[in-house]
């Protein structure tokens, strides 16, 4: 493979890629919202999102990507941070931002997050995004020194759309900071097989073969390749075993520039 990124896993054959990534054959890579599958799994992505990445192993592969902030300079910036959940990359944060901006579809996890911001006495905005299909952010050019966004690519579809955006809000030489799971990768793909896809068969109806690929329709090595195109990297690590291969790692972390 001549890719910067090569990636095995998701190259598996249909039988054993559909049950580690999604029948994306079969169900594409868009969300069907009238499927019933994907009306259940609105109603629970809450539990789920606490059952696998709150407790557990979930809670150690997100923290391992959230120490990348130690490499931003945070100090009277203004940040904007989309899809914050609860911003438990606090306790890696670099300085004190001026002003720190978070943005999400959900009210809920908006709420949850400001809730941190303001125990932490950190100055704060809230911006509920729509959930209409377009991926224009309501900033101004250039009004952000800082973006962040930790898991949250990898749901983005299409993805190129989102990073023109943030290049937009981004000024010129601004950081885009954050971190993917190594979707795609064989070890994320044996790994959710044995954890987050057996939570699902047990707590639901739903089946993984489609949520997998909805809710994760770009692999690593198509986000790490779009990044390069639209901005200037300046750190990429991966973890646990640092080599740059994403097959036997489970997170990528970077930092980017704008051009």
């Amino acid at each position: 493979m001549s890719s910067k990124y090569p990636t095995f896993g998701y190259r598996l054959p249909h039988l054993l890629s559909s049950r580690l990534f999604g029948d994306r054959q079969r169900f594409g890579l868009k969300a069907n919202m009238e499927d019933a599958c994907w009306k259940e799994w609105e109603k629970c992505y809450l539990d789920f999102y606490y059952e696998n990445q709150k407790k557990s192993v979930g809670s150690v592969v997100n923290d391992a990507g959230y120490k990348v902030m130690e490499k931003v300079d945070l100090t009277g910036k203004k940040v904007l941070e989309i899809g914050p959940g609860d911003i438990r990359h606090m306790s890696f944060w670099c300085g004190m931002p001026a002003h720190y901006v978070i943005a999400d579809i959900n009210q809920a996890m908006l709420d949850k997050s400001a809730s941190r911001l303001r125990e932490q006495g950190v100055d704060y905005s809230t911006v509920l995004l729509s959930k209409q299909e377009t991926a224009r952010l309501p900033f101004e050019d250039s009004e952000f020194d800082v973006v962040v966004s930790f898991y949250s690519l990898e749901h983005l579809y299409p993805l190129e759309p989102y990073l023109t955006e943030t290049s937009r809000v981004l000024r010129q030489g601004g950081v885009f900071a954050g971190g993917i799971p190594c979707e795609g990768g064989l070890a994320w793909g044996i790994g959710r097989f044995l954890t987050s896809r057996r939570w699902l068969k047990n707590n639901t109806r739903i089946n993984p073969d489609k949520i997998i690929c909805w809710e994760h329709p770009n692999f690593a090595e198509d986000i790490l390749k779009s990044l390069d195109e639209n901005f200037a990297l300046k750190y990429l690590s991966y973890w646990p075993f640092g080599a740059r291969v994403i097959d036997i790692n489970l997170v990528a972390k970077f930092v980017y520039e704008k051009r």
